[in-house]
């Protein structure tokens, strides 16, 4: 979980480091994603060991 949240942060803040973006959209974005599928993946997987 933490792994797919540091992804999506990490590669948010290259993105906006490389357009030399003012206010970190890109990173914004790729977080709250990256929150979602790690939560998707947790109650997939919660769910398919009962």
């Amino acid at each position: 979980m933490l792994v797919i949240i540091g992804l999506g942060v990490f590669g948010g803040l290259k993105l906006d480091k490389y357009l030399n973006i003012k206010i970190p959209v890109f990173t914004i974005i790729f977080s709250l994603l990256s929150v979602s599928l790690a939560i998707y993946i947790s109650i997939k997987d919660f769910l398919k060991k009962k």
